[in-house]
């Protein structure tokens, strides 16, 4: 038996972080703040056999963009296994990564909301959909690797947390953008865990304002500005990406700052798309991903 499942990658322009490193209800810890999904994220396929030997009972093996840590997938099945009486199975677990990890795109949320969509279909455990996206919701918290990126990618598209939590605790607003690309380059990744221990109370302090002022223009090209604006505030900017967007203001281009990672997107009509690549692919560094919006959220491919 198996299953197949895809959860788009979530790129954050600004946040506010509830989260305060000592409760123990990680279904409402989580985020506010706005951000967008991707047509790239993790497509995660489960295959379920019958357990032979005495040792382990999984195998995790990943494709694409590569991860050392396994930890999130570790806690997901965990979880899973809390649920009925699995022992005789064994589960072979593939990710394939589109998205390069690290870089701020999400790929940690991708990874627990698609494996937990798989597990569900292939063990047939019938949960209600948000209590899919609360086990994704809870290894992320979990394991430290994000806040908001599983509600986001949930519910897919151009979304604004306006609540934090998990899936069924947390709520979004969606923002139409019709016919957008999203042109990303990422130069490095930056820890997300490091960087919310050491700047958690900076965030927090215009984080929060800029979803009110998000709620009320509803505009991509204002998101981008804000994103900017919150980047250089929380201090991620390095002198590449300053003279990148310099470069791109000249040509009035707007772009934002992919949190945490350096890496710089910007959303622009399609007929703008040429424009922005060929003023990216002057830095070869960097790995460019060019997109759409992902509007479906997480998903179950095949069964």
């Amino acid at each position: 038996m198996e299953a197949v499942a895809f959860c788009p990658a979530h790129i954050t322009g600004f946040f506010k972080a509830h989260y305060d490193g000592m409760g123990i209800d990680f279904e409402k810890f989580g985020s506010m703040g706005a951000g967008f999904s991707i047509k790239e994220g993790v497509t995660t396929k489960v295959t379920l056999s019958q357990k032979t030997s005495q040792g382990s009972n999984f195998k995790i093996s990943i494709n694409g963009f590569q991860s050392k840590k396994t930890d999130v997938s570790e806690f997901v099945l965990n979880e899973f296994l809390k649920l009925k009486k699995f022992e005789s199975f064994f589960f072979d677990i593939e990710h394939t990564i589109s998205i390069p990890v690290g870089f701020g795109l999400g790929s940690s949320g991708a990874v627990a909301l698609s494996l937990s969509y798989a597990l569900d279909q292939v063990l047939d455990t019938k949960l209600d959909r948000t209590e899919i996206g609360k086990i994704a919701h809870r290894a992320e918290i979990n394991c430290k690797t994000g806040l908001g990126d599983v509600l986001a990618s949930y519910h897919g598209g151009f979304e604004i947390r306006v609540k934090p939590g998990a899936p069924g605790i947390g709520e979004v607003k969606k923002i139409e953008a019709d016919n957008i690309s999203v042109i990303m380059i990422c130069f490095s990744p930056i820890s997300t865990h490091e960087f919310l221990q050491e700047n958690l109370s900076k965030i927090n302090g215009l984080g929060g304002k800029m979803v009110d002022k998000l709620l009320a223009t509803k505009d991509y090209e204002h998101f981008q500005d804000m994103s900017l604006e919150f980047a250089r505030y929380v201090n991620v900017m390095t002198p590449k990406m300053e003279k990148l967007i310099d470069e791109l203001t000249l040509n009035e281009i707007k772009c934002g700052v992919a949190l945490f990672g350096e890496t710089i997107f910007s959303m622009v009509p399609k007929q703008l798309e040429d424009k922005v690549l060929k003023i990216f692919k002057k830095y070869p560094e960097g790995k460019i991903i060019t997109s759409q919006l992902d509007v479906q959220g997480a998903r179950v491919l095949k069964n």
